[in-house]
C-alpha cells in the first residue's frame, strides 16, 4: 500500500514540475521511472498483465471515448478505421517478418507476437504533446479515434499469434474469422450495454450514484463481451462513445459536473502511473537478457524501432490520398504536412506493456522463444518512440504544419465560437421563455430576472431565491431550468451540425451545468 501511495505521489509531483517548466509530462514520468528502477531499495512493481488489460486499459479507453467528438469521429471514420485496423495489422506483419529475419531461431509466429505487441499507437502522450504544440484539430481527432480501436485489432492479432506459437499453426481463415467475430461481438455487446446504461442514467438523479455508474461502465461493457468471446475493448469504446455523445440528455447537470471531476482525477493518476511503471521495468528487463548476445539485442531493437516508425509513415500517405484521388477531388483536400504529422505521432504505451507481459512463460511444454528479448525490445520501442518522436513532435508541428493552428490562434477561434454560442443559445433560451410566459403567466419580476439572466449568460452571483418570496423563487428555479435546457439543446444541435468545436461545446455546457447546480443552493 505504501508503494502505491508513493507511486501516485511521484505522478503528482512529476506532472506538476513538468507543467511548470514546460516539459512533456509523459516523457518526464517515463524518465523518472527508469531512474528509480536502478535505485537500491526502491520496491519492484511487477506489471500484472490482467491488471493492465482488464482494468487500466478499459478505464483509460472509456474515458477517452466518452470525451471524443462523435461528429468529428464520424467525419474521419474511413481514415480512423484504416489506421486502427489496417495499419495495426500491417505493422504486426512487417515487424513479425523483420524479427523472424534478424533473430535466430525465432519462428514467424513468435515474430508476429512481437509485431502485435508493438503495433498499437497510444494517443495519450501524442495528443497531450500535440495539443500543446498546436497540432491541427483533424490530426488530433484521427489520433484519438485510431487509438480507440487499434488496441482491439492488436490484442486480437496477439491472441491469434500466441495460439500459433503454442498450437503450432493457425489458418488464415481461422484468424480472419476470429477477428471478425471478436469485433462483431464487441460492437453488439457495447451497443446493448450503452442503451441499458443510458436508460438507467436517465432515471438516476443523484450525482454520486450517477458517478458510481460512470465508473462501473467500462467494466460492465468489457466483461460481458469477453464472456461471449467478443472484443471487450471494442465494447468499451462503443459504450463510451454513445454515452459521451448522449450525456446532455441522459445525465443531469450536477451529475455531469461530479462525473467529470471524478474522471479527470482518475485519468490524471492512472495515465501518469502507467508511464512511471514502464520506466520501472528497465532494471528487471536488462537483467532478464542474460545469455542473449549484446549484438543481437542491439540489432533486434534497431530493426524493430525502424520498422515501427517506417511502416506508419509508409501507410498514412497512400491511406489519405489514394481514396481522394479515386474520388477525383470530391473530398476535402488534406495538406501533406498534416499527414506527415499524423505519421510522426506514432508513440507506443500502455497496450504494448500489458500485451508484452501477457506473453506466456511456456510454449508447447518449454520456454516461450526469446520471451525476455521480446519484452526488452518492446520496452525499447516504447522509450524510443516517446523520446525520439515525442521530443521532436513539437518541432515537427512547427516545421511541417503551416496549416496547423497556433495555440493563440486556436484560442481566438474558440473565443469567436463562444460568442456565437452565447448569442445563439441565449436566443434559444429567450424563445423558450416567451413560450413559458404565454403558457404559465409567471410573476413579472421573475420574468424580468429570467430575461436579464438569459441575455447575459453568465454564472449567477447571488441566490436564485432573490426573486420576491419563496413561491416566486421556486417559479424562478423551475422556469430557469427550462430555459437552460433549451439553451443546452441548441448547443447540442450546433455541435452535431459542425458549427461548434467539441472543446467549446464542453466549456459552454459546463457553464450551464454550474448555473443549474447553483439553482439548488439555499
Amino acid at each position: 500500500m505504501l508503494a502505491v501511495v508513493g507511486l501516485f505521489a511521484v505522478v503528482v509531483l512529476v506532472r506538476e514540475v513538468s507543467r511548470r517548466i514546460g516539459f512533456q509530462e509523459p516523457i518526464a514520468l517515463l524518465m523518472v521511472g527508469v531512474g528509480f528502477s536502478f535505485v537500491p531499495g526502491i520496491p519492484s512493481f511487477a506489471v500484472e498483465p490482467d491488471l493492465v488489460l482488464m482494468v487500466v486499459l478499459p478505464v483509460l479507453l472509456y474515458g477517452a471515448a466518452f470525451t471524443t467528438s462523435v461528429p468529428s469521429f464520424r467525419e474521419n471514420l474511413r481514415s480512423i478505421g484504416t489506421l486502427s485496423i489496417g495499419l495495426t495489422l500491417f505493422t504486426t506483419a512487417a515487424v513479425g517478418f523483420a524479427a523472424h529475419a534478424v533473430i535466430p531461431d525465432l519462428s514467424l509466429a513468435a515474430g508476429m507476437v512481437l509485431g502485435a505487441v508493438v503495433a498499437p499507437q497510444d494517443a495519450v502522450a501524442a495528443v497531450a504533446i500535440g495539443r500543446q504544440a498546436g497540432m491541427p484539430r483533424r490530426a488530433i481527432t484521427m489520433l484519438e479515434g485510431e487509438s480507440l480501436f487499434n488496441d482491439a485489432a492488436a490484442l486480437t492479432a496477439f491472441q491469434i499469434a500466441i495460439a500459433a506459437v503454442v498450437g503450432g499453426s493457425v489458418s488464415p481463415w481461422y484468424a480472419s474469422g476470429r477477428f471478425l467475430l471478436a469485433t462483431a461481438g464487441g460492437l453488439v455487446v457495447g451497443a446493448v450495454v450503452a442503451f441499458v446504461l443510458a436508460w438507467i442514467r436517465r432515471r438516476v438523479d443523484h450525482p454520486v450514484a450517477d458517478a458510481a455508474l460512470s465508473l462501473l461502465a467500462p467494466f460492465l461493457a468489457y466483461l460481458p463481451a469477453e464472456a461471449v468471446h467478443g472484443s471487450g475493448i471494442v465494447s468499451v469504446v462503443v459504450t463510451g462513445l454513445y454515452l459521451g455523445h448522449r450525456q446532455p440528455s441522459v445525465m443531469s447537470a450536477r451529475s455531469r459536473l461530479v462525473a467529470q471531476a471524478t474522471w479527470e482525477v482518475i485519468e490524471y493518476l492512472l495515465a501518469g502511473a502507467v508511464f512511471v511503471l514502464i520506466g520501472l521495468q528497465a532494471s528487471d528487463l536488462i537483467t532478464g537478457l542474460r545469455g542473449e548476445s549484446p549484438g543481437l539485442v542491439a540489432i533486434a531493437c534497431a530493426v524493430v524501432v525502424a520498422v515501427v516508425i517506417a511502416t506508419r509513415l509508409l501507410w498514412v500517405f497512400p491511406d489519405i490520398y489514394v481514396p481522394r484521388w479515386l474520388n477525383r477531388g470530391r473530398q476535402q483536400p488534406v495538406p501533406w504536412q498534416e499527414v506527415a504529422i499524423v505519421g510522426w505521432a506514432g508513440l507506443r504505451g500502455v497496450v504494448s506493456v500489458g500485451a508484452a507481459f501477457a506473453i506466456p512463460r511456456g510454449a508447447g511444454g518449454g520456454e516461450f522463444p526469446h520471451r525476455d528479448l521480446i519484452l526488452f525490445v518492446t520496452a525499447v520501442v516504447i522509450v524510443s518512440t516517446l523520446l525520439l518522436q515525442g521530443l521532436t513532435l513539437p518541432a515537427v508541428v512547427r516545421r511541417w504544419g503551416p496549416h496547423s493552428i497556433h495555440p493563440d490562434d486556436r484560442a481566438a477561434e474558440h473565443a469567436d465560437q463562444e460568442v456565437a454560442a452565447h448569442n445563439a443559445s441565449a436566443d434559444a433560451g429567450l424563445a423558450r421563455l416567451d413560450e413559458l410566459v404565454a403558457e404559465q403567466h409567471p410573476p413579472e419580476a421573475v420574468v424580468d430576472r429570467l430575461r436579464e439572466r438569459a441575455d447575459r449568460r453568465r454564472m449567477l452571483a447571488s441566490r436564485a431565491s432573490g426573486a420576491d418570496g419563496e413561491a416566486d423563487a421556486e417559479v424562478y428555479r423551475r422556469l430557469r431550468r427550462d430555459v437552460l435546457r433549451a439553451e443546452l439543446e441548441h448547443l447540442v444541435r450546433m455541435r452535431d451540425d459542425g458549427e461548434l468545436d467539441d472543446e467549446v461545446f464542453t466549456k459552454e455546457q459546463r457553464e450551464l451545468d454550474h448555473e443549474d447546480s447553483m439553482l439548488d443552493r439555499d
